[in-house]
């Protein structure tokens, strides 16, 4: 049974270096956003990039893993922040994703580091956007427990 398909379209003019694209995500949401090559690999201050859109998924996606591992381990969260990097790189004279860096941030009454840690294992396990970057994509996750 699918439980969700989604849509973004792309419309790209020119050359790789000096074309430009955008993109739209849905029909309410960011409305057309610009896409470049040279954005895309620089600070990307004017545009997003794949990347920058990938991170997004993964940290929202693995956010909402990780609050249902914690509350099925009757340790919900009063607050989680997750952050994701993406790594564009050149790879064997090729484009290459190498890595998602994620860190998560909690506040978690009743949960000390280690049970994080294992929380955020089993969330990665458990991860949708995890499970489709597995085995391309090094992931890695790095937590930190707030305290009161």
């Amino acid at each position: 049974m699918i439980l969700a398909q989604r849509r973004a379209d792309v419309e790209w003019r020119g050359t790789l270096d000096g074309g430009e694209g955008s993109f739209t995500v849905g029909d309410w949401m960011l409305g057309e956003l610009p896409v470049t090559w040279a954005e895309r690999t620089s600070s990307g201050e004017n545009s997003t990039s794949p990347e920058e859109l990938m991170a997004a998924s993964h940290a929202s996606c693995y956010a909402m893993a990780l609050s249902l591992v914690l509350e099925q381990r009757g340790t919900p969260s009063e607050r989680l922040h997750v952050s994701a990097e993406c790594t564009l790189d050149t790879v064997d004279e090729s484009f290459k994703i190498t890595t998602m860096e994620l860190e998560v941030r909690g506040k978690i009454p009743n949960l000390d580091d280690d049970g994080l840690r294992e929380a955020a294992k089993r969330a990665e396990e458990i991860c949708p956007v995890s499970n489709a970057l597995r085995g391309n994509v090094e992931i890695t996750v790095d937590t930190i427990l707030e305290k009161e």
